[in-house]
This record gives structure tokens, C-alpha cells and sequence, in this order.
């Protein structure tokens, strides 16, 4: 009996012994790191917003480390392309996907066939950007554009359903899914109208081909200068470059909350001591006052570390998967 009870003992032991030494490795590999060059790899073309911050997050790493951050942009198939590549890559924290939320949390409920499986490939890293959409009217476009708030625009609508419209940056665009889920929350029916992009669908407002649109900050100038009015933003809270502009959730519909957000990602298996050593480094970039006033110009600075930004991609994916089937909003 007592030989067994120290053979048990000696076995436990060894277990110990032996998850500690696979701990040293990774701990030592979160001290070096980073000790090469790292890239970022983006889903969309130089200039874009998700691009934007990247390069400004990737200046400040290097700087910071010493070692060369490189932004790679591999563009193709609403970002599915980059997010395989980096779902595909070495988990040692040096190839890392900066991504929009589409990419993440509503390709999984729009294409049948993915090129990655969101929790199976990636570990989350860190949200560093949040962007609010902003309701968007004509002030020259009657009933709809001259309406004094949110609620009434809405009621207009309600009273006339499918007469009004509203247009979108494409089928299954988040500008698309956030209007559906106002429109349910509302009891209302407004016929959609999709292009190719943002940018069409202002011109669209502005040209009075559709009555309202959800925007992005490249309307500010034109929110400004008078030539569109903001009549809320989906976020929970206000955004600090329109502080007047109230939100969904303070117009009547509690509880609203979408933004399009830009975060990093590394391969699963990628030791967590390395991801929460990037993560850190993220963090220290979101407390620079240069790089804080750059990424403002983007949007709302929003840092999670990996659990919770884990948990906000759970959250975020049921959310649109729920919009998406109860839209039955399908891709051609």
C-alpha cells in the first residue's frame, strides 16, 4: 500500500515537473518577444480605415521594440482572404490578423462555405478601434430629411410601410444589419436599397435616391457643413466628435448597441503569454498621446484584452447571426 501510495505521489510529481517545464518555455518566449519582425496582415486595400489603424498600431510597436512591424495587405473576399492566411500561420505571435467585426462576427452567418472557423483559428488579441454608424438624412428631402428626431422619422415610416427607404453598403454589410435590427426594434418596414459601399450610399442621400442611410465618420464634414443631418448614433454611447448627436438607445430604443470595430488576432495555439504581451503592447499604443489623437480620427479608442474580447465576439456573432435570420438576408 505504501509503495503504491508514493508510486502515486511520484507520478503527480512528474506532472508537475513536466507543466512546468512547458510553462518555461512559453514564459521565455513572452520575455523575448518580440525578437523578429511581426506583420499585420490586412484584408483590405491601403488607405482603408481597418489599414489606417494598423499602420498607426504598427509605428508605435516598432518604435517601442526595436523590431520592424510590416502591414501586408491582402485583399480579397471581405477579408476572408488575410483572416485564412493568418488562421494558417505559425501560432508564435509574429504573422497577426487586424480585422474589422464583419470579417469576424457576420461572414460566419452569411457564407455557407468559410475559409476559417473563428473560435477553432484564432486567439483573440486585443479591440482597438470601435466606430459608431451614424443615422444619416437630407435636410432637403421631405418628410424623412425634415423630421425632428429619430422617433418621429421613424413613426413617419411605421405609418407608411415599404414607402421609404434606406440604403446600405452592400447585402449583409453591418450598415444593412444595423438598420434591420432598428427597424425591428421599431416595427417598422423600410425597402433596402444596396451599393457598393459607404460612399454610393451618401451619394444616394444626398442625391434624394434613398431617404437615410447609416454612415460612417466620412460624413462628419458634410454632417457639419449642413448638407446631411445625424439623427443618431448606434453606439451606446455619444461620439466625441458629434456630442449633440444623441444615440439609438437615448431616442426611444434601449438597449441599442452596434459599432464597427478594428482588432488583432493571432492563430489558436499562439501561447497565451505572448498574446498578452501583445495585448499589453496595444494597450501601452492606446495610452500615447500621438497615437490616441490618430486613432480618434478613426473612431472611439476602445481597448479589450483577450478574454473580453473574446467575449465580445461571442455576443457580437449571435447578435447578427439572430438579425441576419430573422432579415432573412441572404447573399446573390
Amino acid at each position: 500500500m505504501k509503495n503504491k501510495k508514493r508510486l502515486i505521489l511520484g507520478v503527480c510529481a512528474a506532472m508537475v515537473g513536466l507543466a512546468g517545464m512547458a510553462a518555461k518555455p512559453a514564459n521565455a518566449q513572452a520575455a523575448a518577444y518580440p525578437n523578429k519582425p511581426i506583420r499585420f496582415i490586412v484584408g483590405f486595400s491601403v488607405g482603408n480605415s481597418i489599414d489606417s489603424v494598423a499602420r498607426i498600431v504598427a509605428q508605435y510597436i516598432g518604435n517601442k521594440t526595436g523590431q520592424t512591424v510590416v502591414v501586408d495587405n491582402r485583399t480579397g473576399a471581405n477579408g476572408m482572404l488575410a483572416a485564412a492566411e493568418v488562421a494558417r500561420a505559425q501560432p508564435d505571435g509574429y504573422t497577426i490578423l487586424i480585422s474589422n467585426s464583419s470579417t469576424i462576427t457576420v461572414n460566419p452567418s452569411l457564407y455557407a462555405k468559410m475559409m476559417y472557423d473563428v473560435k477553432r483559428d484564432f486567439a483573440p488579441v486585443s479591440l482597438i478601434v470601435s466606430v459608431p454608424f451614424i443615422l444619416t438624412v437630407n435636410p432637403q428631402h421631405a418628410p424623412i430629411g425634415t423630421a425632428p428626431d429619430l422617433k418621429a422619422m421613424l413613426d413617419l415610416a411605421k405609418a407608411k410601410p415599404g414607402a421609404y427607404s434606406y440604403g446600405s453598403a452592400g447585402v449583409g454589410n453591418l450598415t444593412q444589419l444595423t438598420y434591420e435590427l432598428l427597424n425591428g426594434k421599431a416595427g417598422v418596414k423600410m425597402t433596402h436599397v444596396a451599393y457598393r459601399g459607404t460612399a454610393p450610399a451618401q451619394v444616394a442621400v444626398l442625391s434624394k435616391e434613398v431617404d437615410s442611410t447609416f454612415d460612417n465618420p466620412s460624413s462628419v464634414p458634410k454632417i457639419k457643413a449642413g448638407q446631411l443631418r445625424a439623427l443618431a448614433v448606434s453606439s451606446a454611447q455619444r461620439w466625441h466628435e458629434l456630442p449633440d448627436v444623441p444615440t439609438i438607445a437615448e431616442s426611444g430604443y434601449p438597449g441599442f448597441d452596434i459599432s464597427f470595430w478594428v482588432g488583432a488576432l493571432a492563430p489558436s495555439q499562439t501561447p497565451d503569454p505572448v498574446v498578452n504581451k501583445l495585448s499589453e503592447l496595444i494597450a501601452s499604443a492606446l495610452q500615447d498621446p500621438d497615437v490616441k489623437a490618430k486613432l480618434a480620427q478613426q473612431g472611439n479608442l476602445r481597448m479589450l484584452g483577450p478574454r473580453e474580447f473574446a467575449a465580445q465576439i461571442g455576443v457580437e456573432t449571435a447578435q447578427y447571426a439572430d438579425i441576419i435570420r430573422k432579415a432573412d438576408i441572404k447573399l446573390e
